[in-house]
């Protein structure tokens, strides 16, 4: 194995092979594989990048309400500044990892912290709509960072640190919302509405200086792979219009032409997608790769997973801020919520190592299972504990340890099951299935907890009831399919 300084300067090195008579999995002799002299700080500079892009996406809620009046528009119109960051998104993930299987996985990371650079800046100088329209698109697009950046950990790893690398990367994509409600509003309340983005633009100039520093560049970009034009421009038409319709649908009504429009038409040409992309040489996304059942059913439990995170960010929330006068409600400020939320956080990250540790002891499958099956207590726990906050408390620490466990096994099933060529763009569409399960349980939980009103005009008891069952059978469901993955043959050592 060749050792390369942590620097972004292209270094090159042989496949591993593993000592005499010790075969490896077909995938991983295929992969270039490159180790900085001090891989750790390779990890936490890909960790600390996925906590910067996840923590921008949520930044902007504490102020939410007061859009209209800071950007001079209608509500709306605003409502598209948190719209178009899930969006953008949604989009770059898969085209990020196509990106990175023909330019190298470290390249497209650097692109995507300066892309959120750029993003945070614009969104800091903004004072009206479209630049801000323009600043969040961009922070969305970097998402496209993470599932990069998971891809890439194998390859700039030792085998014994990659199961815990992984798991840590992965688990950014939830601690990064958790920590993002207290820190925002205190900033809100201490200073202007423009510091949440100078705050996440000089976190972005940091990581950037930190990945130039301690991430190598592996030569794992392959050869005669082309970028499919037609094949992203209808993914992106598919995929918008079902976002929008899925996400607008609480405000525009299920029913109504809009919402039917949007999620029909959305779905009609992702079908035409998928057609056009069987019939090309080199597309966007191997649909027959994606089609196999491992990793079908793996991004099948990833939306339910990510229903699970998301369906408890929205309920708990409100519950902790409606006042206790409506009988429901525990009367905590924006601030002391978030700060309620925070230790979520925390717990996803306690439990990356574990998820990482089961996983080398009894498969990702088992431990995607596992984490599924504690999502859903932790919405028991919260059926059953709802008359403080630190019965809430205890709710969402074990919702964040479940999705800490699943959020790991995921992308460790996925790349066991594709070729080195498409781990970027595999892992990408993972992504997306958990973003999609994210959008869906957005506007769910939401039209949930608003169609069923009391007394005072505030949700009903009833209605968390009703959203908390919800994401426990979603959640449940997602073990449920994970259990049906095709369990990997294990190769067997001489």
């Amino acid at each position: 194995m060749t050792s390369a300084p942590p620097s972004s300067a292209e270094t090159t090195a042989p496949a591993p092979g593993g000592a005499a008579g010790t075969p490896t999995a077909p995938r991983r002799a295929a992969e270039p594989h490159v180790e900085g002299r001090h891989p750790g700080f390779s990890v936490a500079a890909l960790c600390i990048a996925g906590l910067a892009v996840s923590l921008s996406q949520t930044m902007v809620v504490p102020i939410q309400g007061r859009l209209p009046e800071l950007l001079g528009s209608t509500a709306s119109a605003t409502a598209w500044v948190i719209t178009v960051t899930l969006l953008a998104g949604a989009v770059a993930m898969p085209v990020a990892g196509r990106l990175a299987d023909m330019l190298g996985k470290q390249r497209v990371v650097v692109a995507s912290v300066v892309m959120l650079l750029v993003g945070c800046v614009i969104s800091a100088l903004a004072s009206s709509l479209v630049p801000m329209l323009i600043g969040r698109g961009l922070q969305g697009a970097a998402m496209g960072l993470v599932p990069v950046g998971i891809a890439l950990m194998r390859q700039i790893t030792p085998p014994q640190m990659a199961g815990q690398a992984i798991a840590a990367m992965s688990a950014t994509l939830g601690v990064g919302g958790a920590i993002a409600l207290p820190l925002s509003a205190w900033i809100v309340q201490v200073g202007s509405w423009h510091w949440l983005f100078w705050v996440s633009a000089a976190l972005s100039a940091a990581v950037l200086v930190f990945v130039l520093a301690a991430v190598p560049h592996v030569h794992d970009k392959h050869e005669g792979l082309t970028f499919d034009v037609p094949g992203a421009v209808g993914l992106t038409v598919g995929l918008v219009a079902l976002l929008v319709g899925i996400s607008r649908g609480s405000s525009w009504g299920w029913g109504s032409a809009s919402t039917l429009g949007c999620i029909i038409g959305g779905v009609v040409v992702l079908a035409a997608w998928v057609a056009l992309e069987l019939r090309v040489a080199q597309p966007l996304v191997d649909i027959r790769t994606t089609a196999r059942p491992v990793v079908l059913l793996t991004n099948v439990a990833a939306i339910a997973v990510g229903f699970g995170l998301m369906a408890q960010m929205v309920a708990i929330p409100q519950l902790l801020q409606l006042p206790e006068a409506t009988g429901v409600g525990l009367g905590q400020s924006l601030l002391a919520a978030g700060l309620w939320m925070a230790p979520s956080g925390l717990m996803m990250m306690i439990c990356a190592p574990i998820s990482a540790r089961m996983i080398a002891t009894i498969g990702p499958k088992p431990t995607l299972a596992i984490g599924a099956f504690v999502i859903g207590l932790g919405y028991v726990a919260g059926r059953l504990l709802m008359g403080a906050p630190w019965q809430l408390l205890v709710a969402t620490i074990v919702i964040a340890a479940g999705v800490g466990i699943a959020y790991a096994a995921m992308p460790t099933l996925v790349l066991d099951a594709v070729p080195a060529a498409e781990a970027g763009s595999a892992v990408g569409v993972n992504a997306l299935a958990r973003a999609i399960g994210t959008t869906t349980a957005s506007a769910v939980i939401a039209t949930i907890i608003t169609s069923d009103l009391g007394p005072t005009g505030a949700p009903s008891a009833d209605s968390f009831h009703t959203s908390f069952v919800v994401g426990g059978a979603v959640a449940i469901l997602g073990a449920l399919v994970a259990l049906t993955i095709p369990a990997r043959r294990r190769q067997r050592a001489a």
